[in-house]
C-alpha cells in the first residue's frame, strides 16, 4: 500500500511539473510568434515597395487533376469490365512590364482536359476524348496620363487547341483607356473594339464592332495565388453577337511550390449556343436558342512557379 501511494504522488508530482514546463514554454513562445508577425509586416512591406519598382513582373501557377478507376469482372455493374481515367491541366502565366509612364502587360491561360471510358467488349471507346479545351493570351500596351489611368490598346485571342483549333477563334483589337488603381487590379475600357471571329464553311458566327471591357486581378496572398479575370464584348450590331467570359483560379502551395488548385470558367456566348443547337435541329435561330451559361472547373494539384 505504502508502495502504491508513493508511486501515485510520483506520478502528480510528474504531471505537475510536465503542466508547469507547457505553461512556461507558452509563456517563452507567445513573445516569439508576435516578434515573427512584426517581421513579416515588415517584409511585406518591402515586398510592396519592390512591386512598384519599375521593370518586369513574371510569374505562373498551374492545377493538374487526375483520377484513374478500373473494374474487372465487377458483376454489380452492366459493364463488369471498364476503365475509366479523367486528366486535367491549367496553367495561367504573366509576364509585364511596368515603367513610370507606360506598361505592357501579356499573360496567357491554358485549360485542358480528357476523359476515357472504356468498356471491354465495346469497341470504339478505348482513347481519351477532349473534355475542356480552353485557351487565351492577351496583350495589353498603356501610356500613362497618371498613376491610375491610360491610353491603352488591346489584343486579345481566344480559342480551342485540341479540337477545332480557330474554328471558331475570336480576336479583339480595341483602343480606349485603361484604370489601374492598384499594382494587381487592372480595368479596360474600350469602346473602339472590332471582335474578329474566324470560322471554316457557312456558319453562324460573325464579326461586328463593339465595345470591349476586361477586369484582371491577379495577387498573391503568402501561400495563396489568385487570378480573376473577365472578359466582355458588347457588339453595337446586335447583342446577339455579344459574349462574356470570367475565370477563376486558386492556388494554395503546401510544400516546394506543391500545393492545391482550383479554376472555375463561366461563359456566355449566343453565336456557340446556335452553333451547337444547330447541329441537332436545322430550325434553330437566335430568337428560339437557349443561351445556357456554359461552366468548367477543375480541382487537383498545384505547382507554383
Amino acid at each position: 500500500m505504502k508502495k502504491l501511494s508513493i508511486l501515485i504522488l510520483f506520478a502528480f508530482v510528474s504531471l505537475s511539473v510536465n503542466a508547469q514546463t507547457a505553461e512556461e514554454l507558452k509563456k517563452e513562445q507567445a513573445p516569439k510568434k508576435a516578434k515573427i508577425a512584426k517581421l513579416q509586416g515588415e517584409v511585406d512591406a518591402l515586398q510592396a515597395k519592390i512591386n512598384a519598382l519599375p521593370g518586369w513582373r513574371k510569374g505562373a501557377f498551374g492545377t493538374i487533376g487526375a483520377s484513374i478507376s478500373g473494374f474487372n469482372n465487377w458483376y454489380s455493374r452492366s459493364a463488369p469490365t471498364a476503365s475509366a481515367g479523367n486528366i486535367g491541366v491549367t496553367i495561367n502565366a504573366f509576364a509585364n512590364l511596368i515603367e513610370e509612364d507606360y506598361f505592357w502587360r501579356n499573360s496567357a491561360a491554358v485549360n485542358l482536359g480528357w476523359v476515357k471510358l472504356d468498356e471491354k467488349g465495346v469497341a470504339g471507346d478505348e482513347g481519351f476524348d477532349a473534355a475542356t479545351d480552353v485557351f487565351t493570351i492577351s496583350s495589353l500596351y498603356g501610356k500613362r496620363l497618371n498613376k491610375k489611368w491610360a491610353l491603352s490598346g488591346l489584343a486579345e485571342y481566344r480559342t480551342t487547341i485540341i479540337d477545332n483549333f480557330n474554328d471558331p477563334g475570336y480576336l479583339d483589337l480595341g483602343v480606349g483607356m485603361t484604370w489601374t488603381p492598384t499594382n494587381n487590379l487592372v480595368v479596360v475600357m474600350h469602346p473602339g473594339n472590332y471582335n474578329f471571329v474566324f470560322s471554316s464553311g457557312d456558319t453562324v458566327f460573325e464579326s461586328s464592332l463593339g465595345a470591349k471591357i476586361v477586369a484582371d486581378y491577379t495577387k498573391k496572398y503568402g501561400k495563396l495565388s489568385v487570378k480573376s479575370n473577365l472578359s466582355m464584348f458588347q457588339s453595337y450590331k446586335t447583342s446577339d453577337l455579344s459574349n462574356w467570359t470570367f475565370t477563376n483560379s486558386l492556388g494554395y502551395t503546401i510544400w516546394n511550390g506543391i500545393g492545391v488548385g482550383f479554376e472555375l470558367g463561366l461563359r456566355k456566348n449566343k453565336q456557340e449556343a446556335l452553333n451547337n443547337a444547330l447541329i441537332t435541329d436545322v430550325n434553330s435561330t437566335f430568337s428560339n436558342v437557349d443561351n445556357k451559361l456554359q461552366s468548367y472547373f477543375l480541382l487537383g494539384l498545384s505547382y507554383a512557379f
